[in-house]
């Protein structure tokens, strides 16, 4: 009986009312709560190969890296298995275009090789970012009782005006520019990711396993087909007319 019950009802809520993000536009992540994140992709050192003085030198730059800020940062370290289907590709084209027949044969033993050894060896790759946040207020001026309703209330969502957006993503963009500035006086290399990147970005990080199998259509591709798609709409609507 309860069984049948709890058959009969339909699910109410997606996972996206589960999700914080509301949005991403404009290179940025908008928050349910009216808060903005923007994503640093950073560049790597090896540490271990370096001399003690530069160890040091490594290890005094950060913390004075770390305590350069009036605001929270997030580092974060995402390790996947490295894909080369790309460059696979790009070795069997290269396959069939060889004129010489000797380099043809080598060319196809060396993608085998490659595609076996990472079947075999489970290589993983790892990529660094920094996540920096705009909040214009800030969470130690929130009560107990309101972070416990943003916790249990993971889908109250608060809409942002056009003027407020603008403003407060002129505000992240200003605090990006001064952490990518940082992390160059480091020697690190860093980029600020854009709408497409981070959509990519957390496709991968919600969906590890589909996101091999299934890449994601280019934003520019998809504004296309909408574009497309309202045109013929509205030629429909004249025609009709």
């Amino acid at each position: 009986m309860h069984s049948n019950q709890l058959a009969g009802q339909k699910i109410k809520a997606s996972t996206q009312h589960f999700l914080d993000i509301l949005e991403i536009k404009d290179n940025c992540v908008i928050l349910k709560d009216g808060t903005l994140r923007s994503v640093i992709l950073v560049s790597s050192i090896n540490f271990a190969l370096k001399s003690e003085e530069e160890q040091i030198a490594v290890i005094q730059g950060y913390t004075q890296f770390l305590n350069s800020f009036d605001f929270s940062l997030e580092i974060v370290i995402q390790s996947r298995k490295l894909s080369i289907e790309d460059y696979l590709e790009r070795l069997k084209t290269m396959e069939k275009e060889q004129t010489n027949e000797l380099l043809r044969m080598q060319t196809a033993e060396y993608r085998q090789y490659i595609q076996e050894l990472i079947e075999i060896a489970d290589i993983m790759s790892k990529r660094f970012y920094v996540v920096v946040p705009y909040s214009p207020i800030s969470d130690k001026q929130k009560g107990f009782f309101t972070r416990l309703k943003e916790t249990l209330s993971p889908g109250s969502v608060i809409h942002l005006g056009h003027q407020k957006f603008e403003k407060y993503k002129n505000e992240l963009y200003k605090r990006v520019d001064y952490v990518i500035d940082a992390l160059n006086s480091l020697g690190l290399k860093s980029v600020q990711l854009d709408t497409q990147s981070l959509i990519e970005l957390y496709y991968n990080t919600y969906n590890p396993e589909i996101s091999s199998q299934e890449k994601l259509v280019e934003l520019d591709k998809i504004q296309v087909e909408e574009d497309e798609d309202l045109e013929t709409e509205n030629k429909n609507k004249e025609l009709k007319t």
